[in-house]
C-alpha cells in the first residue's frame, strides 16, 4: 500500500484551475508580487520592518515608500475599501456651475451718531450696534438664519470692545442659528464694501448659497488709529513708502490737480444740502433701521451730523486742518520729496469739508437666486463685478478711479454705462478728482450728499453706500451704480451692481 506520507521537499500540488493562474500571474506581475512554487505567495514581513534591502526599488532600507506604479493599500495590496462619494448629497451640496450669480436681497444701516461723548450713539457698544444691523435683515425678512451660512464684518479698529472676531461674536448677539459663522475683515475705509464682495464672492464661487456682508465702528468708544499699527510709526517702512497722514493726502490732491479752498468748500456745502433734502424727503428711510435702548425707546433714527445751514461763506471762516502737520511736522517736506515738481502744498481741507467722525452699523444680505426662492425672497439687485486695487501711497486717496475702471473692465462696461455713482466723501478733493478722471458730472454722484454731512463710520462706510446706491437706483428707476472708497496706504475698491 502505498505511504500518505508527502514528501516535504516536493512542491504542494496548487489547486488553482489553469485559466485562474494565467490571470493571477498577469495580475501579480501588476501589482509587484512574487510567487513561490505551487502557487504560494512570498511572505511579506511585518509591518514595521519595512522591505527587504534587496527588494526596495531604491536599494535603500526600506521604510514606508512605495515603490512607483504601486497602488495604495497596506502591504502593497489594492485598496479594497469604498470609495469616497464625490459629492454628498442633499441639496445645499449638489455639484454647482464653476461660478453663479451673486444677488442683494436687502441692505440695512444704523443712523449715524456723532462719534463723540455727547453722540447719541455713545452709549451703544459696537457688537449692539451690528446686532441691530443683522437683527433688522433677519427680522425684516422673516429669514430663518440657519439658510445664512456666513456674515463678513468690516472693521478698521478690531481692538477693545470691536476685537475677537466681532463678525462671529456680533452673530450671536442678534441670535442667529449657531450654525452660521462670521469673520471680521479690514481694508481700511472700504472694509464694509469689503465684505460684502467677499459674500458676493462666496456665493459666485458656491461655497456659500447665502451670506452678510457688512460693517460697524463705534469711533466715539474705539477711537481711529487704536490698533496701532507699523506704517505710521515703523521707520522701516514710512520712509521707503512717504507717509504722511491722509488730510495732507488730501491737500496734495488738491495742489497738484489745481482745486482751490471754494472748490472744496462749495462741493462740502451741496453735499449738506442734498442729504438734508433728502432726509427730509425720506430717501433714506427704506434702509435705516432705529437703534433702540433695552427698554425698545429709540435713541436715534436718523443721521445725526447733517448742517442744512452749511455755505460756502460759512466755511471759508474754518481754519485748515492739516496745515500744522505738514509744515510743522515735516509732511509737506515728504511730499515734496516724492512729487519735486510740488513746490508748496496748499492746504485747503479743514472739518467742514473732510468726512465726519461717527459711530454705525450696516448690512447686506447677498446670496444665490435659488436660495433666495427658498427663502421666499425677490432680489432687488444683481452684483455685477467688483474690484481692489493698489495705488501710490503717499497720494494715497487716487484709488477709486483705478479701482471703478478694473470693476468697469470686467463687467464690460463703460463708465457712461453707470447710471449713478457713490464715492466715499472721505475729502472734498477726493471727489473732484474722481469726477475728472472718469469725466463723471456732480448729478450723477453721490446725489443724496455723502460722507461730508452724514460722516464716515471707517469700518460700515462701504456697506452703508451699496444699500444707499440701491434705495436710490429703485427710486429713479435706473438700472445700473458704483460704489467705490479711497483707501489708506493707498488702494481703491469698487462694485458694480444691476437692479433686477
Amino acid at each position: 500500500m502505498p505511504s500518505r506520507v508527502r514528501d516535504r521537499n516536493r512542491p504542494r500540488r496548487s489547486k488553482i484551475a489553469p485559466g485562474e493562474r494565467a490571470a493571477r500571474l498577469a495580475a501579480d506581475e501588476r501589482f509587484g508580487k512574487r510567487r513561490l512554487a505551487g502557487g504560494r505567495e512570498e511572505k511579506t514581513r511585518g509591518q514595521h520592518a519595512g522591505t527587504r534591502r534587496s527588494a526596495h526599488p531604491s536599494g535603500g532600507t526600506g521604510g514606508t515608500r512605495r515603490a512607483p506604479g504601486r497602488p495604495a493599500g497596506r502591504r502593497g495590496r489594492p485598496d479594497r475599501r469604498p470609495p469616497h462619494p464625490a459629492v454628498p448629497t442633499g441639496h445645499l451640496h449638489q455639484p454647482k456651475e464653476r461660478f453663479m450669480e451673486a444677488y442683494i436681497f436687502d441692505a440695512v444701516r444704523t443712523p449715524r451718531g456723532k462719534g463723540k461723548k455727547d453722540g447719541s450713539l455713545h452709549g451703544v457698544t459696537p457688537l449692539a450696534l451690528a446686532a441691530t444691523a443683522l437683527r433688522a435683515i433677519r427680522d425684516r425678512n422673516g429669514l430663518d438664519t440657519s439658510a445664512v451660512d456666513d456674515v463678513v464684518l468690516g472693521c478698521v479698529e478690531p481692538v477693545g470692545e470691536q476685537g475677537a472676531c466681532i463678525g462671529r461674536i456680533a452673530v450671536l448677539a442678534a441670535g442667529y442659528a449657531e450654525t452660521t459663522a462670521g469673520v471680521q475683515i479690514n481694508r481700511f475705509c472700504a472694509s464694509g464694501l469689503e465684505a460684502c464682495n467677499m459674500a458676493a464672492a462666496q456665493v459666485m464661487s458656491g461655497q456659500s448659497d447665502m451670506a452678510i456682508g457688512g460693517g460697524v465702528e463705534s469711533m466715539s468708544r474705539v477711537p481711529m488709529g487704536a490698533s496701532g499699527g507699523a506704517w505710521p510709526v515703523d521707520p522701516a517702512i514710512a520712509i521707503p513708502s512717504y507717509f504722511v497722514p491722509q488730510g495732507v493726502s488730501a491737500d496734495t490732491i488738491a495742489t497738484k490737480w489745481g482745486y482751490s479752498r471754494a472748490d472744496v468748500d462749495a462741493y462740502a456745502a451741496e453735499s449738506h444740502r442734498r442729504a438734508h433734502a433728502a432726509t427730509q424727503a425720506g430717501w433714506f428711510a427704506r434702509s435705516i433701521v432705529p437703534v433702540r435702548d433695552a427698554n425698545g425707546l429709540t435713541i436715534l433714527d436718523r443721521d445725526e451730523t447733517i448742517r442744512p445751514q452749511t455755505t460756502p461763506e460759512t466755511l471759508a471762516t474754518l481754519k485748515p486742518s492739516f496745515a500744522e502737520l505738514g509744515e510743522m511736522y515735516g509732511f509737506d517736506a515728504v511730499i515734496r520729496q516724492r512729487y519735486p515738481e510740488l513746490e508748496r502744498i496748499e492746504h485747503v481741507h479743514h472739518a467742514g469739508n473732510s468726512s465726519g467722525i461717527v459711530d454705525g452699523a450696516a448690512a447686506v444680505l447677498i446670496g444665490s437666486l435659488e436660495a433666495g426662492k427658498r427663502a421666499g425672497l425677490a432680489p432687488r439687485a444683481r452684483v455685477r463685478s467688483f474690484a481692489s486695487v493698489g495705488s501710490e501711497p503717499s497720494m494715497m486717496l487716487t484709488g477709486p478711479a483705478y479701482a471703478a475702471e478694473k470693476a468697469l473692465k470686467r463687467a464690460g462696461m463703460r463708465a457712461a454705462d453707470i447710471d449713478l455713482y457713490e464715492l466715499n466723501e472721505a475729502f472734498a478733493s477726493v471727489v473732484l478728482r474722481f469726477m475728472d478722471a472718469m469725466a463723471i458730472a456732480h448729478d450723477r454722484i453721490n446725489v443724496n450728499g455723502g460722507a461730508i454731512a452724514m460722516g464716515h463710520p471707517l469700518g460700515a462706510t462701504g456697506a452703508m453706500i451699496l444699500g444707499t446706491l440701491l434705495d436710490e437706483l429703485e427710486r429713479r428707476g435706473a438700472a445700473t451704480g458704483l460704489a467705490t472708497l479711497c483707501v489708506g496706504a493707498g488702494m481703491g475698491t469698487a462694485t458694480i451692481i444691476e437692479r433686477i
